[in-house]
């Protein structure tokens, strides 16, 4: 199965999101704990693919979320906007004066160091985002009026509340009514599922879900935990970095779910919280396609890189390229956006081919 990609004339947008962005605070080199100033980004799983499109590749990216209308909330509309993604279907709530009908969420992440690894805190209840109902977008308007060449949402909004899934669900529908290529990042945070009913109903959500999905994105942790699919005898020491235990996963993936055109995921081994090997892979046309696996490679801030990969995947599949091209753009850009701060990501276009052509580093001047 092959994706059947709009062109670029017959679409307003190349990427629309749908997911929550947050702010994320960042205390440096210092502790949460400890910290008496912070960094401030903003940032989101689904939003993240959305301002790489825009920021680093040069597309036409917009987000769907809801912020709450205060100045902490047009404080992420400015960053939004800084990053190139239009916020023109932003949903705005009024504000009730102290965040009980709705506050903008944070996001606590310290980088890491050594074998102290990366770590966030979530302060994220009660958001605006969390309170988004079916029928509150107009989602006829964003995939027919418009035109959207590829929608990018995933699981850590299917978990924010009990009724997001059922505002994914009406988009995804919508999204497959107007021929909108769909990707989805199961991005299983365990955390989030506790308050709707744990694993056994992220596997229900995300089961109900897929048949609408035609790129799916997740590592191998994902797959077993937010789709229930098991590998037997994947040692859970090396499972991340063993593409033969992926293979076989995907294998029963494409097969409960024919729709789905193109899987993909990243390959790491987290030596410390600054040395990672890794890779990716990617389940297309039948075949797997393995990116150059980047050993003991150097981190500065390792979240993002999956939305990183995700992004890079994507250019290269809109770009027309062929999927042993695209998982290499996918690893390059995804390697390269964990060598700065924050969320998202600061590279460009020229430096992704520049990564996926050489092995080395040398000086730009």
């Amino acid at each position: 199965m092959t994706l059947d990609i709009k062109d670029a004339q017959a679409a307003r947008w190349d990427c629309v999101s749908l997911g929550e962005v947050m702010l994320r605070l960042d205390p440096g080199a210092s502790r949460v704990r400890a910290a008496r100033s912070f960094d401030v980004w903003e940032g989101g799983g689904e939003y993240n693919v959305a301002r790489a499109l825009r920021k680093c590749f040069g597309l036409r990216s917009a987000a769907v979320t809801a912020l709450v209308d205060n100045e902490v909330g047009r404080l992420v509309e400015e960053l939004m906007n800084a990053g190139g993604v239009d916020t023109r279907h932003v949903v705005w709530r009024d504000f009730d004066g102290f965040g009980g009908d709705g506050r903008v969420g944070l996001n606590f992440t310290e980088k890491g160091y050594g074998i102290r690894p990366a770590r966030s805190v979530y302060d994220r209840g009660h958001t605006a985002i969390s309170k988004l109902e079916p029928g509150e977008v107009d989602w006829a308007r964003i995939f027919g009026d418009e035109g959207v060449r590829w929608f990018h949402t995933g699981g850590i909004y299917a978990a924010l509340a009990p009724r997001t899934s059922e505002v994914l669900l009406e988009a995804l529908q919508a999204a497959k009514d107007h021929g909108t290529i769909v990707s989805y990042d199961l991005n299983y945070r365990a955390a989030l599922w506790a308050a709707q009913g744990g694993q056994s109903r992220a596997i229900e959500v995300n089961r109900a879900l897929a048949p609408y999905i035609d790129v799916m994105l997740g590592n191998e942790e994902d797959f077993t935990a937010a789709l229930g699919f098991e590998v037997a005898g994947a040692d859970p020491d090396l499972s991340e970095l063993d593409p033969t235990n992926f293979q076989r996963m995907i294998g029963e993936v494409v097969e409960a779910f024919p729709n789905i055109a193109v899987v993909g995921t990243t390959l790491r081994r987290a030596t410390t919280a600054n040395r990672n090997d890794w890779g990716a892979i990617v389940y297309a046309d039948g075949q797997f396609h393995q990116a150059t696996l980047r050993e003991d490679l150097e981190i500065y801030d390792r979240v993002g890189g999956g939305d990183g990969f995700a992004s890079g995947l994507a250019y290269a599949l809109l770009a027309g390229h062929r999927p042993s091209v695209a998982v290499e753009y996918g690893a390059a850009h995804g390697a390269l956006a964990m060598t700065t701060p924050g969320d998202t990501s600061m590279v460009s276009l020229a430096e992704v081919e520049a990564a996926m052509r050489s092995r080395t580093v040398r000086a730009v001047r």
